[in-house]
């Protein structure tokens, strides 16, 4: 079959004259960016396989907790006592299990601060230097009281590195096994607001020095089992504050101790309702229940005001509990408006809700149930249906960050409740974005420690397809190919892959969350298409719901389900820092010679009308009109062992009259997409033609391709709705615009 293939590429180049763009592959530049992952990939396995799917002994393991704590408003602290049941899903024997202690971060001696630099500066505001210097006097990081068998009561062996905690099993915990511990623990709660601890801002206090009050957003609070699974074992990188946590799934009971006036709003279900809520309440947040088309609201602004005046002495439990989640977080306050309502997804009716003080209003009450709302229903449609029975979404100043079912948010009103369009639309993309992370990585679980884009860059992707599709006025930042421009032009020197730790990320926003973003929605508009993109990408969800996936079981389903190759994608966006800059060199113009050829004249020069033979120069615009070129006959020896035979007659009335165009691309920024150029006819109409990247497989630096056109071409456009995020787009059009062209000539003649 090889040397029929050759034979008719051959015979079709001599028949039509044009000569094929020559293999280079002895020139340095080539990079193989069309060559597959390999070995960059981990080699499949029973675990994870080939196709990206869960291996056939895919196994993780659980973590369940029943947790009681108590939070102090007097001194900002909290103390509890967590019983773990740990299970070993896995084949291996474990000696030892490690923790997560993420609130040793606020302890004075971290190592974020140890590692983090600075130089000294002609000035320096006061508050700069505190953090830079960790001059703070706070310290927090856990009070661990004890470690035991929560039976016998015996003590387990410890120890501490850091933000991580190894406890010494008994005996060996085999595969199929349980093991319960007993950890009790206090720490003292961080104020984000004045950053009395520089490193984590996720989890603290707001102070209201106008009532004297206090919101507390309290999250990795207590000790945390690690993920340990079948590609690294246990995962152990410590927390630095910018790479994120890694969890396993696992069942929680949570018993919350707070003074009586507060209002609580955690992950998963509230299971005494009626101990904690007023009648009035109780009854608004049945009716909650069921109102789908608006939100109902359970605590008033008026009631939030009462209690914002009292000071209760006593106090009471509030019990929450959640199945097949990673995390718990909570909120508290005696300042919280609360409001819900049911949305239907599927065949469950999960409860959007939104707590916020009054300084949250009017904005918060006609906004974040609606985008909450918005959210989950956008979200289950491109990934899984919504599985929880709540997400709430809960307004303190400055943050945006996300746990299963909770998320706290940003975007207050100035006093006097006024706000502009910014604060609207970035309070809503927030929410949007903190309560897409139910879906990435609270339920498709990444590692979030080592991989930020699996978790920020495809959250942030699906949040742009939630925000066009519900709020289509609303302004893009992150999503749209033309956004990313200025940082894919920028300093290559403070860029990295998105295939990079957390902690070594320089431009944190613009990579992890922008870069992955745009790379997503280009492949879904440009390289494979809404349709086969959204299948893909919804397999790839199925198939991780409430499992671990790695990169490779990422790039691996898509490819999978679709059957696109995207090795070279993959390549280009994922592993290096290389953009799109393409060049439109040249465009010639040519048309058939209006003698024809005597068809019976077997013999001809097979040189007459080579197009590699133009003269350059007159290629500068279109003015000079089509350069000439011979179509000839076809010598009977071309076709050698072929009976059939090509009608020469039939080809040349079939292109006779027919505008021919070569096009010469150069590829400057080293990044290969597809090509889409735009050709403007003499009458004004337009054409958008697309080729795949593949186009750039054999040169992946310059690429020739003839084109015919049944009317005249005045204009030929690369790109022309900035679909790839080229760099440059002043050499994407020709005629130059300082050219003009011989359609603007007829155009001053009055033609």
């Amino acid at each position: 079959m090889k040397h029929i293939y050759f034979f008719l590429l051959t015979l079709l180049t001599f028949h039509f004259g044009f000569a094929q763009e020559p293999v280079k592959t002895e020139s340095p530049k080539w990079q193989g960016k069309f060559e597959q992952l390999g070995q960059m990939l981990p080699t499949p396995n029973e675990y994870r396989t080939g196709s990206g799917a869960p291996g056939p002994k895919y196994w993780q393991q659980e973590a369940d907790y029943v947790i009681t704590a108590e939070l102090n408003d007097e001194t900002q602290s909290i103390q509890g006592s967590e019983t773990i049941t740990y299970t070993n899903n896995s084949p291996d024997i474990l000696k030892y299990l490690w923790l997560q202690v993420d609130q040793n971060i606020n302890a004075r001696d971290n190592n974020t601060n140890k590692t983090t630099t600075n130089s000294v500066r002609d000035s320096v505001n006061i508050k700069e230097l505190a953090s830079e210097l960790a001059l703070y006097a706070f310290d927090g990081g856990y009070k661990i009281a004890s470690i035991k068998d929560p039976l016998t009561g015996q003590s387990l062996n410890y120890f501490v590195n850091q933000t991580m905690m190894r406890i010494d099993l008994p005996k060996p915990l085999a595969g199929g096994q349980k093991f319960s511990f007993q950890v009790d623990w206090s720490y003292k709660i961080n104020d984000r607001m004045h950053e009395s601890t520089p490193n984590d801002g996720r989890s603290g206090y707001e102070y209201f020095p106008e009532d004297g009050n206090y919101l507390y957003a309290i999250a990795q609070w207590f000790p945390r089992m690690c993920v340990y699974d079948d590609a690294v074992g246990w995962q152990n990188k410590q927390f630095l504050g910018r790479g994120e946590f890694t969890l396993p799934f696992g069942n929680y009971k949570v018993r919350l101790t707070v003074p009586a006036d507060h209002i609580v709003a955690g992950t998963g279900v509230l299971k005494n309702a009626k101990d904690v809520l007023t009648a009035d309440q109780l009854a608004r947040y049945e009716k909650a229940n069921l109102s789908f088309d608006k939100p109902v609201i359970i605590c008033t602004e008026e009631e939030a005001a009462q209690r914002e005046k009292s000071r209760a002495k006593e106090k009471k439990i509030w019990e929450f509990e959640a199945t097949n989640v990673r995390d718990f977080a909570f909120a508290t306050s005696r300042k919280f408006i609360w409001d819900a309502q049911a949305v239907k997804i599927g065949n469950k009716t999960p409860l959007a809700m939104s707590f916020y003080p009054k300084e949250g209003n009017p904005l918060w009450e006609q906004e974040s149930t609606k985008a909450v709302k918005n959210t989950i229903t956008t979200y289950s449609k491109y990934t899984v249906d919504y599985p929880y029975p709540q997400a709430t979404s809960v307004h303190t100043a400055s943050i945006g960050m996300e746990y299963p079912m909770i998320c706290f948010n940003f975007g207050r009103p100035n006093k006097d409740g006024s706000y502009s369009p910014e604060k609207r639309w970035g309070m809503i993309g927030v929410i949007i974005h903190e309560v897409g992370h139910n879906f990435f990585p609270m339920i498709i679980n990444s590692d979030e420690r080592q991989w930020t884009w699996m978790d920020e860059g495809v959250n942030t992707f699906v949040q742009h397809r939630t925000q066009v599709e519900n709020y289509p006025e609303m302004p893009t930042r992150r999503g749209p190919a033309a956004k990313i421009v200025p940082y894919m032009k920028g300093d290559k020197k403070l860029q990295r892959p998105l295939m990079t730790n957390s902690e070594q990320i320089v431009q944190f926003g613009p990579e992890q969350y922008a870069k992955c973003a745009t790379s997503l929605n280009i492949l879904r508009e440009t390289v494979m298409g809404p349709e086969l993109f959204d299948k893909a990408f919804k397999e790839y969800a199925r198939r991780w719901a409430f499992r671990h996936p790695k990169p490779a079981d990422f790039f691996r389903t898509l490819e999978d389900a679709s059957a696109v190759d995207l090795d070279w994608f993959w390549r280009g966006w994922f592993y290096s820092t290389d953009n799109c800059d393409v060049s439109l060199d040249k465009v010639k113009w040519f048309q058939m010679r209006k003698e024809k050829p005597n068809v019976e004249n077997k013999v001809n020069n097979a040189l007459q009308g080579d197009l590699a033979a133009i003269n350059e120069k007159k290629f500068e615009n279109f003015n000079n009109g089509p350069e000439p070129f011979s179509m000839i006959a076809t010598d009977a020896r071309m076709y050698g062992e072929f009976q059939n035979r090509i009608d020469d007659k039939a080809v040349i009335n079939k292109l006779e009259g027919k505008n021919f165009y070569e096009i010469t691309l150069t590829n400057k920024g080293g990044l290969v997409m597809p090509v889409i150029i735009e050709w403007t006819f003499q009458d004004g109409t337009k054409e958008v033609e697309r080729i795949p990247a593949e186009i750039w497989r054999i040169n992946e630096t310059t690429i020739t391709k003839v084109f015919v056109k049944e009317k005249e071409v005045t204009q030929v456009l690369i790109d022309p709705l900035k679909e790839t995020s080229d760099v440059n787009t002043q050499d994407n059009i020709f005629p130059r615009v300082d050219q003009p062209s011989k359609f603007d000539e007829l155009k001053k003649k009055g033609n």
